[in-house]
């Protein structure tokens, strides 16, 4: 689930400036996960694995049905703030990454090779870089508007 839920929550009932420095917050911490995931990423590359399918399977579905439920109780507040918006798309963020993995660990069982996560993860990156940059630009937008 989003990291950050606890947060946001302590947010909802704040006034616009704090809103705004929370969901900054988050997407400074979506942009420390895709930094987090491409030196991952290029440590695979450097020194190749094959990671175990299976584990990757079955903790993505466990992880993508707890997200998935949480995504679907914050789609219809996901426009209310910016507090709200930021949270939504962490939750989105987690239910993506959750479907990635699933997809690599298949990939990795089809191929017997670390390639398919190693590109998956890739993709996930570049998710990660817009989702962090979109929730940092919104959010010191909100910060000036607050002000």
């Amino acid at each position: 689930m989003c990291r950050s839920c606890g947060l946001s929550l302590y947010a909802v009932s704040r006034g616009p400036e704090v809103k705004a420095n929370v969901s900054y917050f988050k997407g400074l911490l979506i942009l420390l996960a895709a930094v987090a995931v491409t030196v991952q990423v290029l440590y695979k590359i450097l020194e190749p694995q094959t990671p175990v399918f299976e584990q990757m399977g079955a903790m993505s579905v466990l992880g993508l049905v707890a997200n998935f439920a949480c995504l679907l109780i914050l789609w219809k507040h996901r426009d209310e703030d910016i507090n709200m918006a930021s949270v939504w798309e962490c939750s989105r963020n987690d239910v993506l990454e959750n479907i990635a993995v699933l997809f690599a660990a298949t990939g990795v069982w089809l191929t017997r090779s670390q390639w398919p996560e190693t590109a998956i993860a890739l993709m996930l990156v570049v998710i990660l870089y817009r989702s962090a940059f979109r929730i940092l630009r919104r959010s010191r937008t909100a910060m000036r508007s607050a002000r």
